[in-house]
């Protein structure tokens, strides 16, 4: 066993994918990308952060999106702060023993367990209430992406994967397939946990449902500045005149505020709340509040996208650290399911 891989077991192992499928927004930002970004500043993590371009190959089938949202998407961590020599930042195709793993877990997992996946179950009711064959229109990569997934997982032995409450299913997919692995083969994975943080916060889009590229409803991350405050302006509000008392609760400006605002600024804008603060005003100030947090990343970011090749030397840095770990790994289980030299 490298050494590396020793210490990566004696500590947690944390591990986040991040799917190459359309342009980060606001949502993303405070619900996934910036708590992640501030745990890679930590000087005791292990972790391993990746480009999910497989994954993005199930939704997705239109090459040119899926480049350019691989691009985005690493210039936006890249952009935020991402400590690259803290953490290891990487493309999945990248590492090809990925898939070599997801090949092996696939032997061992019970498709019983697979028709209980949720994406695969909705595809399903959606196919039966159209009147259509169940299986109709889905593909394989639907069907198996509980494994990919798991193979993401058991490949650096990630101890804590950070998901939302819908992803938790996947968590325990994965220990189910190392548990089947681990008694058909010997002890090779560490199961993982899922890490749910509720205190992350869950924005509401324009129309105040979640924020979701699925509806529409998006703030997207990095707009210019102009364009930012157009958005912020198209946040539904009710029709409470300026005076009127109205409930921060129940509002997508203040929800979306307090993700931005310190616990004073929260504290305050909830009192002009309840003064009865103009819509027009409360927009305008929470426009100026997103803008101070993300002027100069935006000003990073677009100056990355012009720069490609520095974005794919940090992918091809973050590869070889990956791969110091999967090759090695990777040997070591060719040789338990008996794929190794005769001599």
């Amino acid at each position: 066993m490298s050494q590396h891989r020793a210490s990566a077991v004696e500590k947690n192992t944390i591990l986040t994918g991040i799917t190459t499928t359309g342009t980060p927004h606001l949502g993303n930002y405070v619900g996934a990308i910036r708590p992640a970004i501030e745990a890679s500043q930590k000087p005791d993590i292990n972790a391993y952060y990746f480009l999910a371009d497989y994954h993005a190959l199930i939704k997705c089938q239109d090459p040119a999106m899926v480049h350019q949202s691989s691009r985005e998407i690493a210039a936006t961590w890249l952009a935020l702060g991402l400590n690259t020599d803290n953490v290891v930042f990487y493309r999945q195709s990248d590492v090809p023993e990925i898939t070599q793993l997801m090949w092996f877990l696939s032997c061992v997992a019970a498709k019983g367990l697979m028709n209980r996946a949720h994406a695969y179950k909705d595809s399903v009711q959606k196919n039966q209430e159209a009147g259509e064959d169940q299986d109709y229109g889905i593909t394989m990569g639907l069907f198996s992406y509980p494994v990919l997934m798991a193979a993401d997982i058991l490949m650096f032995n990630a101890t804590r994967v950070p998901v939302g409450r819908d992803q938790i299913q996947h968590i325990e997919m994965a220990r189910d397939i190392a548990q089947r692995f681990n008694h058909v083969y010997g002890e090779h994975f560490t199961l993982p946990e899922a890490v749910i943080d509720d205190h992350v916060a869950v924005l509401q889009g324009l129309d105040g449902r979640k924020m979701s590229k699925s509806y529409g409803n998006t703030i997207p991350l990095f707009l210019p500045e102009k364009q930012l405050r157009k958005h912020i302006n198209k946040i539904k509000t009710n029709l409470l005149e300026p005076g009127e008392p109205k409930d921060p609760d129940t509002s997508t400006v203040f929800q979306i505020w307090r993700a931005f605002a310190s616990n004073e600024q929260t504290a305050a804008m909830r009192r002009e709340f309840e003064n009865g603060i103009a819509w027009g005003e409360a927009k305008k100030q929470l426009f100026e509040l997103i803008e101070a947090e993300l002027r100069e990343p935006r000003q990073r970011y677009y100056e990355l996208l012009e720069s490609p090749s520095h974005i794919e030397n940090m992918l091809n840095e973050g590869a070889e650290k990956a791969r110091a770990v999967s090759v090695p790994f990777m040997a070591k289980l060719n040789r338990a399911v008996g794929l190794h030299s005769l001599s």
